[in-house]
């Protein structure tokens, strides 16, 4: 059985736990970080040197990274469903991907700790309004892209949209101002109706509010 350790309520796990569903995979959760700790434990540290979340273990095989795992998960349990097997095809979900990690998320959690993991009376206002802004940026590039195709990489959902719609729910519930991305907003309903987003994605998060540590 397929092992994952982290805190549900981790963006990164969050990822992982919604790839998981989508394929309908059983699996065991461990959780770890957080109020728990344990990150800096050895037997934890031995899976991932780097003491962070989340941590897959399938068979004995270990991965970390959560874009890594998306990849593993679908290239081994959704062969030409979520994974192309056609390199040109599968390029199309993974440049998204790559733009998530490279581009988009760092702005995104910048926001997200400036803003709402921030207590107010410690928050920066102009690296909030920085942050909003790059990232109002990101989802309208983001809108361009889906005024001609349902999904990131097509008509049919992929891997490709998963690291970045993982924000969507937070984005649009953490109390911010957000521009009028009427596409964003259409693949953000369609993704509403997948079960597996709405068990792993559509959670509270209120535990996170103004808390800069655990």
């Amino acid at each position: 059985m397929i092992k994952i350790w982290g805190r549900r309520s981790a963006y990164n796990v969050q990822k992982a736990l919604w790839t998981i569903g989508e394929l309908n995979l059983p699996y065991e959760h461990i959780n770890i970080g957080g109020n728990v700790g344990g990150l800096d434990q050895a037997d934890f540290l031995a899976m991932n040197p780097h003491g962070r979340i989340p941590v897959l273990v399938d068979g004995g095989f270990t991965i970390w990274e959560s874009n890594s795992i998306i990849r593993y998960l679908c290239a081994t349990y959704s062969q030409n469903h979520l994974w192309a097997e056609l390199p040109t095809r599968r390029s199309l979900a993974e440049r998204w991907m790559d733009w998530e990690l490279a581009t988009f998320q760092p702005d995104f959690l910048a926001l997200f700790w400036g803003f709402y993991r921030t207590p107010e009376a410690l928050r920066n206002d102009q690296d909030i309004q920085h942050s909003s802004e790059r990232c109002q940026r990101h989802f309208n590039l983001l809108d361009a892209h889906l005024a001609s195709q349902r999904f990131l990489a097509g008509d049919e959902f992929t891997m490709g949209d998963i690291p970045i719609a993982t924000s969507l729910y937070r984005y649009f519930n953490m109390g911010i101002q957000t521009p009028e991305i009427p596409n964003v907003r259409r693949w953000y309903d369609e993704l509403t109706k997948r079960k597996a987003y709405r068990e792993n994605i559509m959670i509270p998060f209120d535990e996170l509010y103004g808390r800069q540590t655990f």
